[in-house]
């Protein structure tokens, strides 16, 4: 037999009644019934019902077992009576009567019960990971991300691509955040970085003559941390294929999306639909470039109602450039209650509220209530509402001032909304395609900057990059599905001539471009293809389908909100040794 295990502990069946086995695997839980020990012993494929009673010669090692201890037991497989079969477990027809006991690994006392469904601090959790991973939910998610993952792999060979690995250790190059650095031990006072993404060289890759390529890519950022976001690292399906325009990218990564979602999605209903939403439009109506469209609810541009009424506040907001008037229709929200809860939800957010008008039912027919109401009078109320589409029982609510000012409330308002009055449907995939992003934004101190991937063709070519930069519209495109994104792409850039145009716009000379980008500007004269492609989140495709709301709860061994690894103890400060080899000195901390 086996040293260790004849069986796992989800293979046995009636079938083996009779049988001597052999398993492994560690104490789940332990029963004490009048003398006859039970134990659930588990392993990473299932559990199986053990016992020992004082007849047998093992008796007194078992009675030594403790919660998590890791051993081995021999004994022979009996069958259940009728009326203690366990239908929801593989194994539930039968247990193992325990002939012998070995004790593989005993356990200290556990920080944390693996048994069970309690709640613990993250801290706990993650400083224990191995325990914490013993869990059957969280052996369920790393299960789902590994067959993601298998899945995601056979489905992009199944459409001709193949898997190229690309460099870790690279130059820095700028992705819309920090790059880890790596000091050269070499090269003292030079600096490698960990790559954001494999963009250029997937690029490069194109221009080397590989058609299609595919990578199941790790991406490295110092970033601020989020529930939907990894602080440090986190994977993508990174790909990339020549002669293509943008509708051949959608095209070819949807039947994997919608394939993989369905796949692993537990039977919620995956979206064949994917419309194509302007990003200016998805501001407009959602509040955001990744609008979850489960929420029926679009906002709507209502200035003109407002324009010169008996409501100063807005009317006297119009008279300003670039302002506007948005309402979030709400239908069934009409009652003053769930109006005055939405108007301290604004609050809470930091505006000053969210005027509203809800419409009731009165004699002869309807009638519009609220402060709003009251202010602007019959005529601009009924034509708001006809703008809606809205009725008896229903409400709107409304937001003026410059978009950048309150449109991230707005989309969270919507959500909000959503949500309390049960629009949001909770078993669907829905998915769109964001497109036309403008290629600049201005910063905080008012100069011209990329506002997505700086390596995208300008819509319009070299002519639309000699106009208002803030008009210049790129062909990049993002996949939103459920409020977040999942993937983000582009058709690049890859004409030397154009790209050197591109970044003199956002402030970089030619010289510079040469610096930071060389390999990728020299490439592109020995005959470059058009290009394009996109990259999709492992982590956060992983976290819709588990329906898990924060991303460490699919990541095996993630860091801390504070980019901490708590179990390994990093970051760690170097030794003495180590830094005279990178001739590198560490100043301490600002106050």
């Amino acid at each position: 037999m086996h040293a260790y295990r004849s069986h796992t502990c989800a293979a046995l069946t009636r079938e083996n009644v009779g049988d001597t086995v052999r398993l492994s695997g560690w104490v789940h839980r332990i029963r004490d019934h009048g003398g006859i020990l039970f134990i659930d012993l588990r392993d990473h494929y299932g559990m199986t019902q053990v016992l020992c009673d004082p007849d047998s010669a093992a008796f007194a090692e078992v009675e030594k077992l403790r919660s998590e201890w890791c051993i081995r037991i021999d004994g022979e497989v009996k069958a259940r009576d009728p009326e203690l079969v366990n239908p929801k477990l593989p194994t539930g027809e039968i247990e193992v009567f325990v002939r012998g006991v070995e004790v593989l690994g005993p356990s200290k006392e556990l920080p944390l019960q693996v048994f069970g469904d309690q709640d613990y601090p993250e801290e706990t959790r993650l400083k224990y990971r191995y325990l914490d991973l013993r869990r059957e939910h969280m052996q369920r998610n790393m299960a789902l991300r590994s067959d993601v993952v298998r899945s995601i792999r056979q489905r992009m060979w199944d459409q001709g691509f193949r898997e190229y690995q690309t460099p870790i250790i690279t130059a820095s190059s700028p992705e819309g955040a920090r790059d880890f650095l790596v000091p050269s031990r070499l090269h003292p006072g030079k600096f490698y970085a960990l790559p954001q993404a494999p963009q250029q060289f997937k690029q490069l890759l194109m221009v080397s003559g590989f058609d299609k390529y595919f990578q199941i890519a790790p991406c490295f950022r110092d970033e601020d941390p989020r529930a939907d976001r990894s602080p440090t690292d986190f994977y993508q399906l990174d790909m990339e294929m020549s002669f293509v325009e943008q509708k051949d990218v959608f095209d070819t990564i949807q039947p994997v999306m919608t394939g993989v979602f369905e796949e692993f999605g537990g039977g919620r209903k995956v979206d064949e639909d994917w419309p194509l939403i302007s990003y200016k439009d998805a501001a407009l109506w959602y509040g955001t470039d990744k609008p979850d469209l489960r929420n029926p609810i679009k906002m709507q541009d209502v200035s003109e109602h407002f324009r010169g009424s008996g409501f100063a506040i807005f009317a006297k907001l119009l008279e300003q450039d670039g302002t506007q008037i948005r309402a979030i229709p709400a239908p069934t929200g009409g009652s003053r209650k769930f109006c005055d809860r939405m108007n301290a939800f604004a609050q809470k957010e930091g505006l000053p509220g969210m005027g509203y008008i809800f419409w009731r039912e009165a004699e002869g027919g309807m009638e519009a209530a609220g402060p709003l109401a009251k202010n602007i009078g019959p005529e601009r109320t009924e034509a708001i509402r006809q703008q809606l589409g809205l009725g008896v029982g229903d409400a709107a609510f409304f937001l003026g001032g410059k978009p950048e000012a309150f449109e991230r409330v707005a989309g969270k308002a919507r959500v909000v909304i959503g949500e309390e009055l049960g629009l949001t449907e909770t078993d669907r995939f829905a998915f769109a395609w964001i497109v036309d992003f403008p290629m600049y934004e201005k910063d905080d101190e008012g100069r011209i900057d990329f506002s997505h991937n700086p390596f995208s063709m300008p819509q319009g070519g070299l002519e639309a990059l000699n106009g208002d930069p803030l008009e210049v519209l790129g062909f990049q495109y993002d996949l939103a599905c459920n409020g977040y994104e999942l993937i983000s792409g582009a058709i690049r850039n890859h004409k030397p001539e154009i790209m050197f145009k591109a970044f003199e716009v956002a402030g970089y000379g030619e010289d510079e471009v040469r610096k930071r980008f060389g390999g990728m500007v020299n490439a592109f004269q020995y005959g470059a293809p058009p290009h394009g492609g996109c990259a999709a989140g492992i982590d956060r495709m992983v976290m819709l389908l588990a329906d898990e709301a924060n991303i460490r709860e699919v990541i095996l061994f993630p860091m801390n909100q504070r980019a901490e690894d708590l179990m390994m103890d990093a970051p760690s400060e170097p030794t003495n040794e180590q830094l005279r080899e990178l001739r590198l000195r560490v100043l301490p901390p600002e106050n």
